[in-house]
């Protein structure tokens, strides 16, 4: 799906103890090439790589990776992407990068399990950066709570927000991040609601995709989560 001029929906199918369930990343086109929106899991390159060809893309095309967080449904996949494409860019907020490049373990993750391949960050972002896209500019929006570091991105020409996990889509209605995996949901509730002083008419989740909903959707989840987790 082509959310916005040169910003694509993407969709990768990956299995775990409960079932199947589907992530979307984004990629999004610019004047030095293609920027990718997180990679994924370990082991879904050929996934993503079929995701890209859907939009007639192909990972060499990949110039940048904006990593959202460090999760592993994010980070995973990165270092198997940043080996096939031509020498991108990684770019992530300074505060997620220690957990990018190995210097800290995921912090969901269990002690004793094996991580994700660690990778550099080239580039550490912090708030309010922007690059231009083929849909004007992307700017960085700091929305930690999450995940230390995490990162929206909004297209005010286009009025197109990527939540990443900031949000959710999964019930087919917008809500808040997932409780389980949210480790600070006060910070992850303040950040929605800094969402909601965005210009937005589409809104993109990372779980769920995309979703027909604007400012005043994302003020009313705000308010939902204000009563419940906020004095």
């Amino acid at each position: 799906m082509e959310l916005a001029d040169g910003v694509y929906a993407l969709e990768l199918e990956a299995e775990r103890e409960d079932g199947t369930f589907v992530i979307h990343p984004a990629a999004v086109e610019t004047p030095r090439g293609l920027v990718l929106v997180d990679a994924g899991l370990p082991g879904q390159t050929a996934e993503l790589t079929d995701a890209l060809a859907d939009h007639g893309l192909a990972l060499a095309d990949v110039r940048a990776v904006v990593l959202t967080h460090h999760d592993g449904d994010h980070a995973g996949g990165l270092a198997a992407v940043v080996e096939r494409a031509a020498d991108p860019v990684v770019y992530a907020h300074e505060a997620a990068a220690p957990y990018v490049d190995g210097r800290q373990f995921p912090m969901k993750a269990p002690e004793d399990a094996e991580r994700y391949e660690p990778v550099p960050v080239d580039v550490e972002l912090q708030d309010g950066v922007a690059f231009r896209t083929d849909a004007g500019p992307m700017r960085t929006v700091f929305t930690p709570g999450h995940a230390p570091g995490h990162l929206a991105l909004h297209f005010p020409e286009a009025r197109l927000l990527l939540a990443a996990d900031a949000l959710r889509s999964d019930t087919g209605e917008l809500s808040g991040p997932s409780e389980r995996f949210t480790p600070d949901f006060e910070t992850a509730t303040r950040s929605v609601g800094r969402l909601a002083e965005l210009d937005v008419r589409t809104v993109h989740c990372f779980h769920g995709g995309t979703i027909d909903a604007g400012t005043d959707d994302i003020e009313r989840v705000y308010e939902s989560l204000a009563a419940e987790h906020l004095d």
